[in-house]
């Protein structure tokens, strides 16, 4: 999951390749709604490398209400720090 800078926007995404996804995200290579809302701080991810189990699990998580969201993200990410700075350095 990504946000923004104040963490007002929330994006959910599935993809095979998190660190590359992420670097499309804060260079604003993807055109659209991250692109518009500039959200490109990963607050959040699970792993799988069940691609059918990953897409159900995104369906899962867009479906929630906001508060259900956020409790995600604080379950493991309570400042809602940028998790790619220290996977990715």
């Amino acid at each position: 999951m990504l946000t923004n800078w104040n963490n007002k926007v929330l994006y959910t995404g599935v993809t095979n390749n998190l660190e590359r996804r992420i670097y499309e995200h804060k260079n604003k290579l993807v055109k659209g709604f991250t692109a518009k809302y500039n959200v490109g701080k990963l607050v959040y991810f699970d792993y799988t490398s069940d691609v059918i189990s990953a897409i159900a699990r995104e369906k899962e998580i867009k479906g929630w209400a906001r508060k259900k969201k956020n409790e995600l993200i604080e379950s493991i990410n309570p400042q809602w720090n940028d998790l790619s700075k220290e996977l990715f350095r």
